[in-house]
C-alpha cells in the first residue's frame, strides 16, 4: 500500500507521469543499454526493442499499478504482476537487476520531467517503484524456489530428439533434458519454457515457447512459427534460427517451465471454451490433454482462427483429443480455403452457444483476443473467466 505522504503526490503527478511515460521509457532503455550492452544482446529481445513493443509493455505497466494504488489504496494488480513475474522468472532475472533498473529509469525520469522532479516527487514515485519491483521479486523467487533453484539457475541443456513440419511456417521439436538419467520438470498445462539459442554475431537471445504435449510425456514439445519481418516489425531472430539451423542432434539451451495461463487446481468440471488463432494453438492442446486426463465431463468448445487450413498448425491433434472428450466440439474460421464443416472469415462467436459457467482461456494475437473477449463479456462470461496469454512483450495492459 502506498504511504499516505505519497499517495496524493501521485494522484497529482500522474498526469504528467502519465503523459511523458512513452519518452521516460525509450530513454530509460537507450541509457540501460549503454551501460550495460550485454542485456540487450543477451536478455532482452532485440526483435521487441527495434519495434518499440517492450517499451509500451513497461509504460503501461507503470502506468497501470500507479493507477491501482491511488485509485484502489490497498489492492493491487496481481493477475498483471505474476504475468510479468513468471516472465522474468523464464529468463532468469534475479533480484539486483531491479537495483540496475531502478538507477537508469530514475534518471530518465529526472531528465524528461526536469525540475517538476522536485524531492517529494521522486520520493513518491520511488515508492511506486519499489512497491511493485519488491512484489515482482517476491513472486518470482517463489517461482525459483518452486523448481527447486536459485534466482536465474533454471537452464539446462535439451537435445533435439525430434523435429517435424507442421506447416510452412511451424515446426515442432521434441526436446529430452541431456545427461543420464535426466528427466523432464513437470509442469502445468499451459505453461512455456524459454529457449536460447546463440546467434551468428554471438549474441545469446532469449524465446519463449508453450510446451503441446501431456504434463507426464517423458519429452517436450514446442511449437516454432517462422516470425517473417513485416511492414513495422524485424523477422524473428529466434525463430528463424531454430526453422534454418536446428535439427536432430543439436542441443538448446531451455528453462524451466513457467506461465499462468493453467488450468485451476481445483477439478470441480466447469464449461470451457479454448480460443487461439495462429500459434497461439500450442498452449490450448496442452490444457486439452490436461482435461483429456481429468475426464473432464463438462462441454469443451475448441475455438480456432487462421489464414487458411494449411495454416493451422497441429489441428490433427487439436481434432483428435476434443474427440477424447465427453462434451468436446470444435469451431474453426478460415480467411481463406474453408472446406465443408468450417467458417470463413474471422472468429465470431455471435451464433456460437456459450454455456452458463464458462470459463475461457484465450492465445493469440492482441487484436483477436480483445475481440473474442468482448464477444464473450456480451455473452455473460464473467471477466474473472476469461484468462490470456501474450507472446511477447503484454501490450494489453498498455493499450
Amino acid at each position: 500500500m502506498l504511504s499516505e505522504k505519497s499517495t496524493p503526490v501521485v494522484r497529482a503527478t500522474l498526469p504528467v507521469v502519465g503523459a511523458a511515460i512513452g519518452e521516460i521509457t525509450e530513454l530509460f532503455y537507450a541509457k540501460l543499454f549503454e551501460a550495460h550492452p550485454e542485456l540487450l544482446r543477451d536478455l532482452f529481445n532485440r526483435g521487441n526493442q527495434a519495434a518499440g513493443a517492450q517499451r509500451q509493455a513497461l509504460a503501461g505497466s507503470i502506468a497501470a499499478f500507479a493507477t491501482r494504488l491511488v485509485e484502489q489504496p490497498g489492492t493491487r494488480p496481481d493477475a498483471m504482476l505474476r504475468r510479468i513475474a513468471h516472465k522474468h522468472a523464464s529468463l532468469g532475472v534475479a533480484p539486483a537487476q531491479y537495483d540496475v533498473v531502478h538507477r537508469h529509469l530514475f534518471a530518465a525520469i529526472v531528465d524528461v520531467l526536469g525540475e517538476a522532479v522536485t524531492p517529494e516527487v521522486a520520493a513518491a514515485w520511488d515508492e511506486v517503484y519499489w512497491l511493485m519491483a519488491n512484489a515482482l521479486i517476491a513472486i518470482e523467487q517463489g517461482l525459483y524456489a518452486e523448481q527447486g533453484c536459485l534466482s536465474g539457475g533454471t537452464w539446462r541443456d535439451w537435445e533435439v530428439v525430434g523435429r517435424t513440419e507442421e506447416t510452412a511456417d511451424v515446426v515442432s521439436l521434441l526436446l529430452r533434458p541431456v545427461g543420464e538419467g535426466a528427466r523432464p520438470l513437470p509442469f502445468r498445462a499451459g505453461q512455456y519454457v524459454s529457449v536460447q539459442v546463440e546467434l551468428a554475431d554471438g549474441a545469446r537471445q532469449i524465446r519463449q515457447y508453450s510446451l503441446v504435449g501431456a504434463a507426464d510425456a517423458t519429452v517436450r514439445q514446442i511449437g516454432v512459427k517462422r516470425e517473417r519481418a513485416g511492414a513495422t516489425t524485424p523477422a524473428g531472430e529466434v525463430s528463424n534460427h531454430l526453422h534454418d539451423h536446428v535439427r536432430v542432434g543439436d542441443t538448446l539451451r531451455v528453462s524451466a517451465p513457467f506461465g499462468d495461463l493453467t488450468l485451476a487446481e481445483d477439478p470441480a468440471d466447469r464449461p470451457m471454451l479454448l480460443a487461439s488463432a495462429g500459434i497461439g494453438v500450442t498452449p490450448m492442446l496442452s490444457l486439452l490433454h490436461e482435461l483429456v486426463a481429468r475426464g473432464h465431463r463438462q462441454p469443451v468448445l475448441a475455438v480456432h482462427g487462421d489464414r487458411s487450413p494449411a495454416d493451422h498448425a497441429l489441428r490433427a491433434e487439436q481434432d483428435t483429443l476434443t474427440g477424447k472428450l465427453t462434451a468436446g466440439a470444435t469451431a474453426f474460421w478460415y480467411e481463406r480455403d474453408a472446406t465443408s464443416g468450417d467458417r470463413t472469415g474471422l472468429v465470431d462467436l455471435g451464433e456460437i452457444e456459450v454455456p452458463a459457467g464458462t470459463v475461457a482461456y484465450l492465445c493469440g494475437p492482441l487484436p483477436f483476443m480483445r475481440a473474442v473477449r468482448a464477444q464473450l463479456l456480451a455473452k455473460g462470461v464473467a471477466a474473472a473467466d476469461v484468462h490470456y496469454e501474450v507472446f511477447g512483450p503484454d501490450l494489453w495492459i498498455a493499450g
